[in-house]
């Protein structure tokens, strides 16, 4: 037997204390687990994957998510919170921004603030990764700042936007959109340092009008209905962040870290193991030739999670034993087949507020509301489109 064995067995008589692991957390801090994700993450899908590109373009999704933190002073001052009526309304909340492959769920790139920071600022600092991609964002993102830092980085942009933005016409194109310029608060229509974008409008089920801005002006090579069906791939964003924040992490769970250093290392390490489970995925998936849609996250977190206490004292021939045994296990369950429409109750986690609170609801089962079945909608062009 030799040292290392003595001592793993040695530790295996004994639990750690938690202080213990707080003060090993604090003298690694949070710079080595960011710098880990950033030697991780990246795109992930193959050339021949039809959901993650369009036209040559790798598909990506820019949007953010926040975390709940302990209510310590520290994490207050650090990150903020909701304020109701000048008083702290809920948890401080940590904000993290990312750019997501839209095929695979991947992390390309992560931002970490605060809840009072902006998403468009922490966005811009992830756009060099997002050079000769086409990045899609909802209507909280248009801006021209944010605009020029990715159009400058060799990135396209798919954008939607309010009515109020870019609202008036420069030139009318043959297939019912047009050019129009996005500019600065209080900067005139001609002012040159705006930016010039072309605008489609298009209903949904003879809803609202949904705008769209983006950079392809070129309504040949880029037609308006492409682009319209293709702005949906942004909602694949968010079945990341529900990947992490209610499976991995655990529905309407606090981070535990009262320490803001603490508090960003844990997050960071939140995107580390995400990005770890979706290359699992990817491999099954490339393995049995299927869509990584297919293959289920909570199973690989599941399977990953009852084998982490056997990996401790594995060796890599090990671990790559262990790889094998996840994709036999999860073989049999990878395609499950066609989604089934929604057939469960929803359960009220939290206030129905936009403010945060520090209590956990749930509604009593005669107070239910008849279950709804949701059924995908097909897209309208906006008559500009097809004139």
């Amino acid at each position: 037997m030799n040292d290392t064995e003595s001592s793993i067995q040695e530790l295996s008589e004994s639990i750690p204390n938690k202080s213990s692991f707080t003060r090993a957390r604090r003298r690694l801090g949070p710079r080595v687990l960011e710098t880990l994700f950033r030697e991780l993450a990246g795109p992930l899908a193959a050339v021949g994957l039809k959901s993650a590109f369009y036209r040559g373009m790798r598909l990506a999704a820019v949007d953010g998510f926040v975390l709940d933190v302990p209510d310590t002073t520290a994490n207050r001052a650090a990150f903020g919170g909701p304020v109701k009526n000048g008083q702290p309304a809920g948890f401080p909340q940590a904000r993290v921004v990312t750019l997501t492959e839209c095929g695979t769920h991947a992390q390309i790139d992560a931002a970490v603030g605060g809840f009072n920071g902006g998403e468009p600022e922490l966005a811009i600092k992830m756009a060099d990764s997002a050079a000769g991609m086409l990045a899609i964002m909802d209507r909280g993102f248009p801006g021209v700042a944010l605009w020029k830092a990715y159009t400058g980085a060799g990135a396209h942009l798919l954008i939607r936007a309010r009515s109020s933005v870019a609202a008036r016409p420069v030139e009318h194109l043959p297939d019912g959109t047009y050019l129009a310029r996005m500019n600065l608060a209080g900067q005139k229509g001609a002012h040159p340092g705006g930016v010039l974008v072309r605008v489609i409008e298009y209903r949904v089920d003879s809803g609202e009008v949904v705008r769209l801005l983006t950079d392809l002006v070129d309504p040949i090579a880029y037609p308006a209905a492409e682009l319209a069906g293709i702005y949906h791939s942004r909602w694949e964003a968010e079945s990341a962040f529900r990947q992490i924040k209610t499976f991995q992490r655990g529905p309407a769970e606090v981070l535990r870290s009262g320490d803001p250093d603490l508090v960003r290392q844990e997050v960071w390490a939140h995107l580390v193991v995400h990005h770890c489970l979706t290359q699992v995925i990817i491999a099954l998936a490339d393995d049995n030739r299927i869509d990584p849609d297919r293959v289920s996250f909570v199973k690989v977190l599941k399977h990953a999670r009852r084998s982490v206490v056997r990996q401790c004292t594995d060796t890599p021939t090990k671990i790559k034993e262990f790889l094998v045994v996840l994709a036999a296990k999860v073989h049999r369950k990878l395609d499950n087949g066609a989604r089934r429409l929604r057939e469960a109750d929803r359960h009220l986690k939290r206030p129905d507020s936009k403010y945060s609170s520090k209590l956990s609801y749930r509604i009593n089962t005669r107070d239910r509301r008849p279950t709804r079945q949701v059924t995908a909608k097909v897209i309208t062009l906006h008559p500009a489109i097809v004139q």
